[in-house]
């Protein structure tokens, strides 16, 4: 299907916005009782984070955590990563020294994610974590270790709740597997 346009015969459910809810009200609890009242940097990798870190950021109970949002994409208009990462937005808090906790929606053949932590790791954070919405192993290529994963999966291409296929879906209250025609 690489470089062709998806045709869509029906979407099935994986995971229910009540099973997301309470998985990320979990991840929360595991994140501050790793990092308790300590200065964190929460990073939303855009555009697919920004559901599951308006909704983990919420549930953290850090008074000291600060925000900020980074882009990169891969994948463009396709299901397959084309393999070349863009770098399109940057951080603009200084992370050196500070603990820092990257918030993906899905870490797949993890190349855009093994990109993002090695750039970050060079400006000496604290420490370095990963909060995953999914972990995906099933094109994994990259050596990359999910701190935080809210659901694995072996397979299937999935959307809803931020993630999203050529910029559709993402809208959706719930993570559903695209079940082509």
């Amino acid at each position: 299907m690489a470089g062709q346009t998806l045709r869509v015969k029906e979407l099935r459910p994986v995971f229910t916005a009540e099973q997301i809810a309470g998985r990320v009200q979990e991840l929360a609890e595991m994140i501050d009782a790793r990092f308790g009242q300590e200065p964190l940097v929460a990073v939303c990798v855009l555009k697919g984070g920004f559901v599951f870190f308006s909704d983990l950021v919420r549930c953290l109970r850090n008074p000291r955590l600060e925000l900020d949002f980074v882009r990169l994409a891969s994948y463009g208009k396709s299901e397959v990563s084309s393999g070349h990462v863009h770098f399109g937005k940057d951080v603009e808090i200084e992370l050196c020294d500070k603990h820092v906790l990257v918030v993906e929606d899905i870490v797949d053949s993890g190349r855009s994610m093994r990109f993002l932590l090695d750039q970050f790791a060079a400006r000496k954070p604290r420490s370095l974590s990963l909060a995953a919405l999914v972990s995906k192993r099933e094109r994994r290529e990259a050596n990359v270790v999910v701190d935080f994963a809210g659901f694995d999966l072996q397979q299937g291409f999935i959307v809803g709740y931020g993630l999203d296929y050529a910029e559709q879906y993402r809208a959706l209250p719930g993570i559903y597997e695209i079940i082509p025609e």
